[in-house]
Parts: C-alpha cells; sequence; structure tokens
C-alpha cells in the first residue's frame, strides 16, 4: 500500500511523492488482528508554523524519532476507510488525526500530512463532519486548552501573541466562562479580535496581570512577562521555544513569580475542545486564512512561514465536498 506524501528530504527541501506504508501494524499481513489500527483517506492537512517550521529550519531540537527524511504534521482530518474486524463501524467517520508512523523508508515526525494515513485507533478521533476543514485546529485547541486547565492555576488576564495558538487561547478562556483577557501582539496585521482587546505591550501602561499565558514562542519573553505580573502570579509557557530560557532573577524574586510549562494536549484536552467546537462555544471561524492543494506544497510551506498574514495554511487533498 502506497500513500502520497509531502516529504522533507532535508531542512529547507520537500518534495511529494509517493511512499510505501507499514501495513504490518494493521494485522492484515499477519493475520492475527492484534493490532487496532485504522485507514484514513485524508481531506486536509494543517502546517504548523511552531514545531514544523523547526523542521523545515533545521532548527529542530534533539527529539525522539529525529532524522530526514521524514513526513512532518500533525493536523489532519479525513475519513476512515478501513478497519479491523471489531472497529468496522468506524468505516466513515469523520476524524481528527494527530499523526502517524507506519511508513517504510521514511520517517513520521509527525507523520500526517499524507493522503492516506494508518494510525492506532485510539489517537484517531471522531469529529463531527460540519466541523470541516476547521477539524485540523484541534491539535492547536487541545495544546491550547491543557495550558489553559490546571490543578492549581487560574485562567489567564494576559496572553502574549495574538498567533492562532494565542487567539485559541483567548477563545477558549471566554468560552469556559472567565472574563475575557488582554492580548499582546507587537505585530499591527495580528491586532485583530472580537471579544477580547489585543494592544501593543508598549501601549499597556503599568497593568498588572495574575496568570500570563505565552503564545509567541520568543526565548527572551521571561524578563517582560515577569515585568507585567501581579505578586505571586504565575507564568505559562505554552509555546515551543528553540533557545534556551532565562531571566533576571531580583524582580522575579520580589514578585515571588511563579512558571508553568504546559505541554501538549492529552485525551482529555481533545475531548474538551471538540466538545466545545461541537456545541458551537468556541469559534473557530477566520483562523485558516489560506489554502493550496497538496501538489503545491512548496508554495505552501513559503507563505505559512514567510507571510505574516497567514495564520494557518492547509493543504488539500481532495476537492472540499
Amino acid at each position: 500500500m502506497q500513500t502520497e506524501a509531502v516529504i522533507f528530504e532535508r531542512p529547507g527541501q520537500l518534495r511529494v511523492d509517493h511512499v510505501d506504508l507499514d501495513i504490518s501494524v494493521l494485522g492484515h499481513a499477519s493475520g492475527d488482528g492484534s493490532t487496532d489500527h485504522l485507514v484514513v483517506e485524508s481531506r486536509t492537512s494543517g502546517i504548523s508554523t511552531g514545531t514544523e517550521r523547526l523542521l523545515w529550519t533545521g532548527e529542530m531540537p534533539p527529539f525522539p524519532g529525529m532524522g530526514y527524511p521524514l513526513v512532518p504534521g500533525y493536523e489532519t482530518v479525513g475519513e476512515v476507510v478501513d478497519a479491523p474486524h471489531h472497529l468496522k463501524s468506524r468505516i466513515g467517520e469523520t476524524v481528527f488525526v494527530p499523526g502517524s508512523t507506519a511508513y517504510k523508508d521514511v520517517r513520521g515526525l509527525f507523520g500526517g500530512t499524507a493522503s492516506t494515513v494508518v494510525a492506532p485507533a485510539d489517537k484517531v478521533q471522531k469529529i463531527a463532519s460540519t466541523l470541516g476543514e476547521n477539524g485540523v485546529l484541534m491539535a492547536l485547541a487541545g495544546t491550547a486548552h491543557h495550558a489553559l486547565v490546571s490543578p492549581h492555576g487560574k485562567l489567564p488576564d494576559l496572553i502574549i501573541g495574538h498567533g492562532v495558538l494565542g487567539r485559541l487561547l483567548a477563545r477558549i478562556t471566554v468560552a469556559l466562562g472567565a472574563p475575557a483577557p488582554t492580548v499582546w501582539e507587537t505585530n499591527a496585521t495580528r491586532s485583530d479580535a472580537q471579544s477580547y482587546t489585543v494592544i501593543d505591550p508598549a501601549d499597556d501602561g503599568a497593568s498588572r496581570y495574575h496568570t500570563i499565558c505565552d503564545a509567541s514562542g520568543d526565548s527572551a519573553i521571561l524578563d517582560k512577562a515577569i515585568a507585567a505580573l501581579a505578586p505571586s502570579g504565575e507564568i505559562v509557557l505554552a509555546g515551543f521555544y528553540k533557545d534556551p530560557l532565562g531571566f533576571a532573577f531580583p524582580m522575579a524574586f520580589m514578585k515571588e513569580a511563579r512558571i508553568r510549562i504546559a505541554a501538549q494536549w492529552q485525551p482529555e484536552d481533545m475531548t474538551a475542545v471538540i466538545r466545545l467546537a461541537e456545541e458551537g462555544a468556541l469559534d473557530l471561524s477566520g483562523l485558516i486564512t489560506h489554502r493550496q492543494p497538496a501538489s503545491h506544497a512548496q508554495a505552501a510551506y513559503d507563505t505559512a512561514f514567510g507571510d505574516a498574514e497567514c495564520l494557518k495554511m492547509v493543504l488539500q487533498w481532495r476537492e472540499p465536498s
């Protein structure tokens, strides 16, 4: 079995080509049916401007499974087209797939940007077909939810960065019933908002915030965030940082600052954001701004990584129905 996939040959070089799928994970080859994997025909996949950009530039820090050539991507929406006998009822589901490793001769890191993907059934999340291409946003929405919901933390009153992750952080905060946060953004082209205020940090005066969530990916952000923090406040690092982070100790000491690192989403986060989106509490409109056929992947990646007006680029593997 083969699939058409985007392949990063090395940093800065890609091709769209056919690769062999490792169908041994399906149990068909052995006949034992011991592995619960689904075959998904992709409709749309998203391009990440965070981790995927680091794979593209070659700046990704040491990471399990790193190496080229690789199939990138962890934001795929498609339809289940094959399944083990005891999961045949899942055929026809519209699903979100957070990647795949079932390839021969190329690495799956994170492996979702392909026309057909094979993935563990428990990782393949059913979503409403009405979400359409917005389903690719579930990974970022889950990541945002994971950063926001903590047993010991409070929802943020300041979010730094107004890209897709920052917007999702703000929208989920409101969807969860908290007051609308303030958002810092220095890029004027990203200053639009609806239910919350977006300002340049230079115009924020002497505001003090109890919970600050950073989605900027700026490795130099901590001193700026600590300066805006209220005493005993918390800073949540929700971005991905390629360079070491540091801060001046005296200000952090005087404020008794707390710093928390949020990792990737967990199953309960995915369940929560799918429910919020399907119920209409989480508005996903306007976050996907650019689209390209998968055959135009080179142009798509150039735009995704080089155009500040591009919030989210998606690749279309099939014509939208």
